[in-house]
């Protein structure tokens, strides 16, 4: 689980799973190009290539070979392992 924490903790993570999870299958310069329009982050490439590594080895992103093209994919499971470690309760409970 500190894998998927150590994901999360970076803004620009964060912000290539909103990507993803607002449109899946993306290529790594579709993801540059909509960070750099909608977030004003421009890392660069090889920066965004070890972040989206980084939520792989996490579990958060699936990657899939096509041709000369590797579409990136949302996985929002590992993110339920930390909803059901700590789940919800009523204040007083």
């Amino acid at each position: 689980m500190a894998d998927i924490f150590k994901a999360l903790a970076d803004g620009t993570r964060r912000a290539l799973l909103d990507e993803l999870l607002e449109r899946d299958q993306q290529t790594l310069f579709e993801l540059c190009s909509r960070l750099a329009m909608k977030h004003d982050l421009t890392p660069t490439r090889q920066a965004v290539s070890q972040h989206l590594d980084v939520l792989q080895q996490a579990g958060l992103v699936v990657a899939e070979r096509r041709g000369r093209y590797k579409f990136h994919t949302i996985n929002t499971a590992p993110l339920a392992q930390i909803a059901e470690r700590w789940p919800t309760r009523k204040a007083g409970s």
